[in-house]
């Protein structure tokens, strides 16, 4: 598929079509880079994806019990501190 280059304000852009939209799952913000002269557009990924699927194992696996130990403390905690 071909594309002209248009004028947008004081840049240059592109029209990208629908159906190559859906396509690579863009919706709204996207990472671009260059690559042997070739640019490069990616779909911005929620760093969080799949997080809530992870935790979920990790309940049925019981690996989410806490590991801080409440009753440790530093000089900093009683000396820097203030309630």
């Amino acid at each position: 598929m071909r594309a002209r280059v248009i004028k947008i304000g004081n840049s240059q852009g592109l029209r990208i079509p629908k159906p190559i939209l859906d396509q690579t799952g863009i919706l709204d913000e996207v990472e671009i880079e260059v690559e042997k002269n070739q640019i490069i557009i990616r779909p911005v990924k929620n760093v969080r994806d799949g997080w809530a699927s992870a935790f979920k194992k990790m309940r049925e696996n019981g690996d989410d019990e806490l590991i801080i130990d409440e009753n440790i403390s530093d000089s900093w905690d009683e000396e820097e501190w203030q309630w």
